[in-house]
Formats: C-alpha cells, sequence, structure tokens
C-alpha cells in the first residue's frame, strides 16, 4: 500500500497525526538498535510539540524551609537575591515541534552523531517555523552531526529541505519547487582540508513506498534508516487499515 494520508479523511481525523508520529519515531529507534546500531551506539525518540524550550544547563530551586535554615546556619549565609533590569525586547521566538530520533555514542560520554526528524505541520505553516527548522538542522551540521529528514505532510506546500540547503549556501542541492514531499539526508565531512556536505534526496508520495536513506555514524560508517518498514509497523500498531 505504501504510504497513507495522515492529514485528511479517512485516516484524519480518526487516527490522530501526532500520535503516530511519535509511535513512528519509536519504530525508528527500535529497529535502529535491534538490527544496526553497534554496541556503544544508542537511538532514542525525543518528540515535543508547541512552546518548549530545551535547557542545557539546569538550576533546581529547593522549597525545603528546613534545609534552607540548616544551610544558613552551617555556613552563616543565605543565597544573595539579584533581578536583572527589564529587558529592552520582547519578540517572539519560533520554537519547531520536534518528532526525532537521536542517535548517540557513549564512547567516552554520550556525544551526539546523528538525528532523524520526521516533519510536523506546524514546521511548514509559517515562515519563521520554516525558518526555525532549517536553522537547527543547519546547527546540528555546523556541529558535524548527521541529520535525515523525513517529510510526508500533505497539508502544507513548503519545501524545508530547499530551505535548509539555501541556508547553508548549497543551491544546487535544491529539489524542484512541485516536490514537497521527501526524504533526505546530509553527512558533514572534511576533504582535504575543507568542510563539505554530502546529501542526498528521495522524492515521495502517497501510495508509494518509502525510502532508505543513509545515517552517518562517524568516518565512512553508516547505517539504513528504513522508513518503509519502520512506518508499516507504526501503521500495524496503530492499527490503521493498508
Amino acid at each position: 500500500m505504501g504510504l497513507r494520508d495522515h492529514f485528511h479523511p479517512p485516516l484524519h481525523p480518526v487516527h490522530h497525526w501526532e500520535s503516530f508520529h511519535s509511535n513512528w519515531a519509536t519504530r525508528i529507534a527500535d529497529a535502529l538498535n535491534e538490527t544496526w546500531l553497534p554496541r556503544d551506539y544508542l537511538a532514542e525518540e525525543h518528540t515535543h510539540v508547541g512552546v518548549q524550550c530545551e535547557i542545557d544547563i539546569a538550576t533546581f530551586e529547593h522549597t525545603d524551609a528546613a534545609r534552607v535554615a540548616q544551610i544558613a546556619s552551617t555556613t552563616g549565609r543565605t543565597s544573595p537575591h539579584w533581578s536583572p533590569p527589564p529587558p529592552r525586547h520582547q519578540v517572539a521566538l519560533a520554537v519547531p515541534d520536534s518528532f526525532e530520533v537521536r542517535v548517540v555514542s557513549d564512547t567516552g560520554g554520550a556525544t551526539l552523531v546523528g538525528v532523524i526528524e520526521l516533519v510536523s505541520p506546524a514546521n511548514k505553516d509559517r515562515a519563521e517555523h520554516q525558518r526555525a527548522f532549517a536553522t537547527k538542522c543547519a546547527g546540528f551540521l555546523h556541529q558535524g552531526v548527521s541529520v535525515v529528514v523525513l517529510d510526508v505532510v500533505t497539508t502544507r506546500t513548503a519545501n524545508l529541505h530547499n530551505a535548509i540547503v539555501s541556508l547553508l549556501g548549497v543551491e544546487s542541492a535544491r529539489m524542484p519547487e512541485s516536490v514537497h514531499l521527501y526524504g533526505a539526508a546530509y553527512r558533514p565531512v572534511a576533504r582535504e582540508g575543507e568542510t563539505q556536505m554530502d546529501v542526498w534526496c528521495a522524492p515521495c508520495a502517497v501510495g508509494e513506498a518509502l525510502p532508505t536513506l543513509p545515517l552517518r555514524l562517524r568516518g565512512d560508517l553508516f547505517v539504513p534508516v528504513d522508513f518503509e518498514s519502520t512506518y508499516q509497523e507504526a501503521c500495524r500498531r496503530r492499527r490503521i487499515p493498508g
């Protein structure tokens, strides 16, 4: 049967695309962990929808009054209170939806080596959201992290692959403007003292099988991201008819 349209009847709104994308990300992570990834690599799904900022360095507030009093009596001090001046500007910040699988290497500590992005409608609906998604992917690539993107959203026509390569200044890798469903893989690589990017592209269509795309782990070590088999497994688990 190949790819179904998850954003129009008869699947929508009976089967919610958010639930399906989340489940699909899990199936992709499971397939990588069970079949392809070496023992020192791990794939995990990572999803959030709507306004949410990720915290890299977190501080925690302890509200236990007895504990605070104990620290004060022991050290003779309490934490100083400081307030910043009013901000000069308050502006909207586009935070992209994330339906993704992250692959990390635990050799010498957890290091992010690859990201698989499942595009959501919100990623494509406005120029600032498209730019935020492209910036996020470009940021991974600039850090040497390989990226794979799959877009099966039928309700928006923006091509985020084109937004990514335009942001990176690689206009030669653009897809035709008529392509709205696709998969793409990006591999940053150093060759002869120059940083380059290898790009794989595959148009997709409702009713057709989804592609298998390469995800680089390190050097020339790649694993396949089999979107078709993981998609069919997600459909089976969500009782989506063929």
